[in-house]
């Protein structure tokens, strides 16, 4: 890419109760990105369901956002095929199987051309580039929400094998205590762990759980720090072996950052020694970041700086 020359694309980043959108701009300088627009999503919702949230958000960008796309979702997801692989992971069971490029190709306003990215490693590509991550040589990633995801990146590059990196670079895929560990960090574990220690039919979402342990709320802190505890032990072994100089936190959950720091910095120490090199932050641009990586892995930068291997 030549000096001062620029590839419009727009980008979306689609996650568990919601999805997020913006034209963006990639030069060598970096990237330029627009508003963002967003939409409510539901995971667990029929394929029309989700489609429409989709077209819906896509449908507020400028009518200029150009007709490229590059789409961030979780796994499992065939992302050179744009096909769904989703089954027993509690989300987006509707797109199992389903053709999602050929649908957007249909729906997305203008679009002539839909290429489909890791939402975690967009994040991790993102905070790189502009976050918490810039000016280190070896990352790792993780983002907390309606599932666990996970990316790990060295000189610029997204792994997906390697020294402490999981089978296909998927933290969902260990486990904790003899179970999958996404069955005690996630969503819907952390509200079913709640409403089992608090004694209640219906438990509340995580932020009002999380706002419950900042209000003295013991059953709920301590829901938080066994949870957060736990995912540090899950990573500890990982870390120790890749050894990233840092760890960044996102997704949704991380904005409860004063709650599940330190459980996850100690279950790390504990489960990893000799992780003390490794930083343990959160997010500078949770929500800026997994579209600014899709904006370079969706262009021919991203081909170059975002390479998988």
């Amino acid at each position: 890419m030549t000096p001062g020359e620029r590839t419009a694309i727009s980008v979306m980043d689609i996650g568990g109760t919601h999805v997020t959108a913006a034209r963006a701009e990639v030069g060598a300088g970096g990237v330029v990105l627009g508003r963002p627009f967003r939409e409510p999503l539901d995971s667990g919702g029929g394929t029309e369901e989700i489609l429409g949230a989709l077209v819906r958000c896509a449908e507020l960008l400028p009518a200029d956002s150009g007709g490229r796309w590059c789409v961030a979702l979780p796994g499992p997801f065939d992302y050179d095929r744009g096909v769904g692989r989703f089954h027993g992971v509690g989300k987006f069971d509707a797109l199992r199987g389903f053709d999602l490029r050929t649908a957007l190709l249909d729906r997305l306003p203008g679009a002539r051309s839909v290429r489909f990215c890791n939402d975690a490693d967009a994040f991790l590509l993102g905070e790189w580039r502009a976050g918490s991550a810039r000016g280190h040589r070896s990352v790792a990633g993780v983002t907390l929400g309606t599932g666990v995801g996970s990316g790990f990146l060295r000189d610029g590059r997204l792994l997906r094998q390697g020294d402490g990196i999981p089978p296909e670079g998927r933290v969902d895929l260990l486990r904790y205590a003899g179970r999958p560990l996404e069955e005690t960090v996630s969503r819907h574990a952390l509200r079913r762990a709640y409403a089992r220690a608090a004694g209640l039919s219906a438990a509340p979402d995580v932020r009002e759980i999380a706002e419950r342990a900042r209000q003295g709320d013991a059953t709920a802190l301590g829901v938080l720090t066994r949870t957060f505890h736990a995912l540090g032990t899950a990573l500890g072994p990982c870390l120790a072996a890749f050894a990233p100089s840092v760890l960044v936190i996102g997704g949704s959950i991380a904005g409860a950052w004063d709650l599940l720091a330190d459980p996850i910095r100690s279950g790390v120490a504990e489960a990893g020694p000799g992780t003390g090199g490794t930083a343990i932050v959160p997010a500078l641009l949770p929500a800026r970041a997994p579209l600014l990586g899709a904006a370079y892995l969706g262009s021919s930068q991203g081909k170059a700086k975002g390479a998988m291997a």
